[in-house]
């Protein structure tokens, strides 16, 4: 029992998801100590409706990254889903609408899955080519106008609803309730063990009898079907659909997932880890904000802690090797 007790700081301490939530806390401290209205439930709300979209988009970027893929083209995905649901929406029943831009988010996942697997091309590639093509198609589709009008279907999660003294939004809820699935998934069954594994090393994987081509498919794909739901809380929160929209959320995805804890080279993290570097990054966008710091300085701050997040990981991949 001694040796138990023993371990359980140690084992603690050394989780992926330690160091960024310890970040995370000294973050919040500080900017309680420099702003007053930091440390509110209103402005805690704040934080997450603005990291929401970014941390969905995130969920599905740390699924490809933990296969050691990247994903570069999901924030274009993403603004094509929301078009595409805003436009029909206008024509056709609004779920059926909603339904069609999540059906064509999850096949462009499908499309750089199958590019990944069966012609054998590097995912930095296949998605940088689909960041364009996607890119284009929605400035095509929409005709370069924002779509307005929008029925109540496509905006009820951006609706808040009162928790205490705090008003929350239904897309807060539903971020915070995928997170919590995807953890499920990925440390309690076969599926997440089998991720695990194709990141690690694809080849001992599929001599394990894992179907790799199969398996990776199935990321990509799903990972498009969170980019389309990414889409809807995207409309909901703003209330159009934006054709410009979602063009540096990739990066800011990526951000999230390695500040997050998850290794660039796929087949460590946690999705948990992610939602924790998505609201580092929120944390500091607001605090600073609050502070009077230019934004500019923000995303200097976010680029440096980015580089160091790599930093940290790769020198604890030579130290475990």
């Amino acid at each position: 029992m001694a040796v138990t007790e023993a371990s359980l700081p140690r084992r603690i301490l050394t989780t992926p998801t330690a160091g960024p939530l310890a970040a995370l806390i000294l973050a919040c401290v500080f900017f309680s100590l420099n702003s007053e209205q930091f440390l509110t439930g209103g402005n805690f709300s704040l934080i997450i409706q603005q990291v929401m979209v970014v941390g969905t988009l995130a969920i599905g970027q740390t699924l490809i990254i933990l296969t050691a893929g990247i994903d570069l083209s999901n924030g274009a995905i993403m603004a094509f889903g929301g078009i595409v649901m805003a436009k029909l929406s206008l024509s056709i029943p609004p779920l059926v609408a909603i339904g069609a831009g999540l059906a064509v988010c999850a096949a462009f996942g499908l499309i750089n899955g199958l590019l990944v697997t069966k012609i054998v091309l590097p995912p930095f590639i296949v998605t940088l080519g689909m960041l364009n093509v996607v890119f284009a198609l929605t400035h095509i589709y929409s005709q370069d106008q924002t779509v307005t009008g929008l029925p109540p279907e496509l905006t009820f999660l951006g609706q808040t609803f009162q928790l205490g003294d705090t008003r929350v939004t239904y897309g807060s809820v539903l971020t915070i309730a995928l997170f919590l699935l995807f953890a499920y998934l990925l440390g309690h069954t076969a599926w997440g063990r089998h991720v695990y594994a194709l990141g690690n090393s694809p080849e001992i994987a599929r001599l394990t009898g894992i179907r790799t081509d199969r398996l990776t498919v199935g990321v990509y794909s799903l990972a498009g079907l969170v980019y389309g739901i990414a889409a809807l809380l995207l409309v909901s929160r703003t209330g159009v659909g934006d054709p410009q929209a979602g063009q540096t959320d990739n990066l800011d995805s990526i951000t999230a997932v390695v500040l997050g804890g998850t290794s660039l080279f796929g087949g460590r993290g946690q999705v948990l880890g992610t939602l924790i570097g998505a609201l580092i990054v929120g944390v500091f966008r607001n605090g600073l904000q609050l502070m009077g710091v230019p934004s500019i300085y923000q995303t200097l701050i976010t680029g440096i802690l980015v580089i160091l997040a790599v930093a940290v990981d790769q020198l604890s991949r030579r130290r475990t090797r």
